[in-house]
């Protein structure tokens, strides 16, 4: 089974203050499920060693890209696996976007397409035959859920072989530590491109497979 954890950074807002210059979409693809097992489990060691005290703070406990101490993001990065996994990210220039794409359901579109142009840059072939299990933070409502799941798996039926089963699971990442490790990874390019701080990417740099800011 391969197991894809979709997270974002920044905000899709225009023309606020405090509105980020940009925003970025993360993919964190795991070769099998233990591949993902091992992610998760990397977050849980860190969580334990680092963060909580005690079997009921743990599982309370998460971590947050954005509101965790350095230290400890760098000592999660010493936790992953050597292999197994690739990050796929696209970076959105903001102040290029088209003025019809930035009301609300504008945004909505701007952000499904995102999502599937990063999809697209993974060898989706090489998973025919093997169940795909996409898995994104649970934000939306019912009807977007919908929208979004019907457009992705449009895109995955015209490259996968019918065969291949295809599951989009919407999760709260406070129950998925996968999908707290694609935020820790999805923040940490965020910072690289909103504020130059590279200091977090440079622990991971090496398993970025696709990054690409979209409308540079």
């Amino acid at each position: 089974m391969i197991v894809v954890f979709l997270d974002e950074s920044g905000d899709l807002g225009f023309d606020k203050p405090g509105s980020s210059k940009k925003f970025v979409v993360t993919l964190v693809v795991c070769e099998s499920n233990d591949s993902a097992g091992q992610i998760r489990r990397a977050v849980e060691r860190t969580i334990k060693n680092k963060i909580t005290r005690g079997p009921k703070s743990q599982r309370l406990a998460e971590l947050k890209g954005s509101h965790t101490k350095l230290s400890i993001l760098e000592y999660f990065f010493r936790q992953l696996p050597l292999s197994g996994f690739g990050i796929y990210a696209v970076i959105l220039n903001k102040d290029r976007v088209f003025d019809h794409l930035r009301d609300k359901q504008g945004r909505k579109r701007l952000y499904n397409y995102l999502a599937k142009f990063v999809i697209e840059k993974v060898d989706v072939r090489r998973m025919s035959n093997e169940r795909v299990l996409l898995i994104v933070d649970r934000s939306k409502k019912l009807e977007d859920i919908r929208d979004f799941n019907g457009y992705l798996e449009t895109y995955l039926a015209s490259e996968l072989p019918p065969e291949t089963p295809v599951d989009i699971q919407h999760e709260d990442s406070a129950r998925d530590k996968g999908l707290q490790a694609a935020d820790v990874f999805c923040n940490s390019i965020y910072r690289k491109y909103e504020k130059g701080d590279e200091r977090l990417y440079a622990h991971f740099q090496g398993f970025i497979k696709f990054e690409t800011i979209y409308l540079p």
